[in-house]
């Protein structure tokens, strides 16, 4: 997911553009893009999307961002949307280990109900870490339950109640360095936040490649205009797969000889550096820059 879009659930007009274009993934919205009084059509409308002929051929992750826990919606949205096909529920505000379990076993009650058969994929959950305490145990939070697959920054909600300003590069970095950490330990993924304003893709890119260079798998985009930019970013450039496939040839070899530790392009290389090399050549792969 270099990219992913949001798009409004309340806003049918938007789905097939969404469906057509370049992100990697959609974001379907039923929290902060929608009103309280079309909390309802919006959730029969993904529904009826979810099930249809358009998403079942789609090769784009499928996310749905639900309301929170405490809100009196999350548990019908969950009821609505979480359907074969969909891969992902982008839960918002979680902040206990008691927060995940529950939406976990709303999942699992929604996948009883909704005809899920042993074939099905499960559906797991994105979680949004946009408050001071989510930001202080998201490690727990991600390792709370199996169905957690990343963690989300969210900067909005986490900076503007406590009056630090979203272009103050230390706080950025800070937050990012925090949920990356706390997804490595619990190994999941890490996910970049939005960036607001849509006219500075010159603002975008420069904090997706901060991200990046993070180890954020990919960037939320709010605008078409982003998914471009987005994609490119979190593409392993070809310097980068070139590396990975000297690393990985390297690698072989001093299996074959017994070696533990060994030099590429003037670097010294032990299994760290292996893993990541590997990870690099499997995303050139799925993205069809290198042969499998």
């Amino acid at each position: 997911m270099r990219s992913k879009l949001f798009v409004p659930g309340s806003r049918p007009e938007f789905f097939a553009k969404a469906l057509a274009s370049d992100a990697d993934a959609l974001s379907f919205d039923l929290e902060d893009a929608v009103a309280e009084e079309k909390k309802a059509l919006a959730r029969d409308l993904l529904s009826q999307l979810l099930r249809s002929t358009a998403t079942r051929s789609t090769t784009k992750t499928l996310i749905v961002r639900v309301n929170g826990l405490d809100t009196g919606h999350c548990q019908a949205d969950l009821a609505a949307v979480v359907v074969p096909g969909l891969h992902l529920i982008n839960l918002p505000k979680p902040e206990s280990i008691e927060d995940v379990r529950r939406a976990a076993a709303l999942i699992e009650q929604a996948e009883r109900n909704n005809g899920f058969t042993d074939e099905d994929a499960k559906v797991q959950l994105l979680l949004n870490i946009e408050s001071p305490k989510a930001l202080r145990c998201a490690a727990e939070l991600a390792s709370a339950h199996p169905r957690v697959a990343g963690l989300q920054l969210g900067l909005g909600d986490l900076f503007e109640p406590a009056g630090i300003h979203r272009d103050n590069t230390v706080a950025i970095t800070s937050g990012m360095f925090a949920v990356r950490m706390a997804a490595a330990e619990a190994n999941v993924y890490a996910y970049d936040t939005v960036f607001a304003n849509i006219g500075d893709a010159e603002g975008f890119r420069a904090e997706a490649e901060i991200s990046r260079q993070m180890g954020f798998l990919g960037k939320s985009c709010i605008h078409p205009s982003q998914i471009a930019l987005a994609n490119d970013v979190f593409r392993p450039s070809d310097k980068e797969i070139a590396h990975a496939l000297r690393v990985m040839a390297a690698a072989a070899q001093a299996h074959a000889d017994g070696v533990g530790a060994y030099v590429v392009d003037g670097k010294m290389i032990d299994a760290p550096f292996v893993r990541r090399a590997r990870a690099t050549v499997e995303i050139a792969e799925r993205l069809g820059l290198i042969s499998a």
